[in-house]
């Protein structure tokens, strides 16, 4: 326990603090320290491709699909999204907005921006190194796969101590967040409905067995309920913003001032809105943690690149849209209505006050979509990583999800257990291992990037 307390500060405590102006100070982490560095690095060398090719994402995202194996590139980006749209999309929000004040969602869609070209370059090179799968069909891979290539410079090799520990650092995390999940859900349920944290769990986890059990079933849930359930939470974002639509322009004010410390409204001022809103952003896109590479990896696409420009939309999907509907929500209800509130309490509060009633019966079942369907996508990352370790075998990938299940519904139950501190040290560390090779490799992605544009320019000069 000494240990582990002691990794989980270095990656998540403050590593370094600087003094600000008026008495405040701004507490940098570890990982905060590699990912945003990493990020202005990543977007200076793509030529900032968030901004530059966002239409061409766009263009790709509806585009007819035509893969011949495999997973398409859409179904990919529906994965990814079904693990990034989650708890933290919510309660997350709601807890950066709470500490850093308004301001926090101006760093928030700054931090995604960022994190979007990073997320470009994992997934690229999971699409590089992707290899087929003999049990699931189509393609699988992900960070395992590339950092082994990297160290073992195409020598026959079974495994290098890196790509391991990213694999074991991922499914420790998976295990810690299935335990989360649960728990917010049977929570959220038993505050909306009265329903006993038991039978909300055995419901939860019984549904999740039937999916993730069989051996197609993963994908074919999550192209139904990713699309829905983002849509009703857009929809229902953009209803309240209708209905305020003249406390908007002040909104986007206090925002921007808030953000740059003007109008200081919580303790710490312009530092306090900075790391909420920048360390929120990070773990909810998940950009350089290395997990939605594992989904990447899955795509039959016909550019290692396209890929790549698919998870780059995903990141600004998570960040740009969902978090910010929820920031809008709490943001256009009372303050006076919100004040000494905190979690989930806070956003049913503001949804009644949105929507009545109905609002807080509608914000359970989000939870409960988001929260379900983020524990398939991470079931999903885990194939590959479970098959690097311990092979091609469907031994080992059966007994990997029985454990989830059982974490999942342990977590259904218990109020905290050790286990929950895992999803925090295991995302850390798939970080660190993962940004250990993603800068060395990162010219290998910057070079499938120049291929695909003029791949394109060259499309386009035969049709005119």
């Amino acid at each position: 326990m000494v240990l582990f307390r002691a990794i989980y500060n270095l990656l998540w405590a403050d590593l370094i603090t600087i003094p600000l102006p008026g008495g405040s100070s701004l507490g940098i982490s570890l990982l905060v320290l590699i990912l945003i560095p990493a990020g202005i690095f990543f977007s200076i060398r793509t030529k900032f491709l968030p901004i530059r090719m966002l239409p061409e994402m766009l263009r790709i995202a509806v585009e007819k699909k035509n893969n011949k194996k495999g997973l398409s590139g859409v179904q990919t980006l529906i994965i990814s999204t079904a693990t990034r749209v989650g708890m933290g999309n919510l309660v997350g929000v709601v807890a950066a907005v709470s500490a850093g004040g308004a301001g926090a969602v101006f760093w928030m869609w700054i931090t995604a921006l960022i994190g979007s070209s990073t997320a470009y370059v994992e997934a690229t090179l999971a699409q590089k190194y992707k290899q087929e799968d003999p049990l699931y069909g189509g393609y699988r891979g992900g960070p395992a796969y590339y950092i082994h290539a990297f160290f073992t410079k195409g020598k026959q090799k079974r495994f290098h101590i890196i790509a391991v520990l990213f694999a074991l650092s991922g499914l420790l995390c998976w295990c810690g967040v299935s335990q989360v999940i649960s728990n917010s859900v049977s929570s959220a349920f038993e505050n909306a409905f009265g329903v006993p944290p038991i039978v909300s769990t055995i419901i939860l986890v019984a549904l999740a067995a039937v999916i993730v059990l069989r051996k197609h079933a993963t994908v074919k849930v999550l192209d139904i309920v990713v699309p829905i359930m983002a849509a009703l939470y857009f929809c229902l974002a953009i209803i309240v913003i209708v209905k305020n639509i003249g406390m908007l322009p002040d909104v986007f004010v206090r925002i921007f001032e808030e953000a740059f410390g003007i109008r200081q409204v919580v303790a710490g001022g312009f530092g306090a809105a900075l790391m909420n809103g920048v360390k929120r952003g990070l773990f909810s896109n998940e950009a350089g943690s290395g997990s939605a590479p594992c989904a990447a990896a899955a795509a039959d696409v016909n550019h290692p690149a396209k890929s790549g420009l698919f998870q780059a939309l995903g990141v600004l999907i998570d960040t740009i849209i969902i978090c910010s509907c929820t920031a809008f929500i709490m943001l256009l209800a009372p303050a006076d209505l919100l004040s000494g509130l905190s979690g989930m309490e806070l956003l049913q509060t503001a949804m009644m006050h949105h929507f009545g009633y109905p609002g807080v019966v509608f914000i359970a079942i989000v939870l409960w979509l988001f929260s379900f369907s983020t524990f398939i996508g991470i079931l999903f990352y885990a194939r590959s990583n479970v098959a690097y370790l311990f092979g091609d075998n469907w031994k080992s990938q059966t007994l990997y999800k029985i454990l989830a299940l059982v974490m999942l519904f342990i977590g259904g139950l218990a109020a905290y257990t050790f286990v929950w501190d895992l999803s925090d040290v295991g995302i850390g560390l798939m970080t660190i291992f993962n940004m250990i090779v993603l800068i060395p490799m990162s010219g290998q992605a910057i070079k499938l990037l120049k291929e695909y544009q003029e791949k394109k320019k060259e499309e386009k000069r035969k049709l005119s």
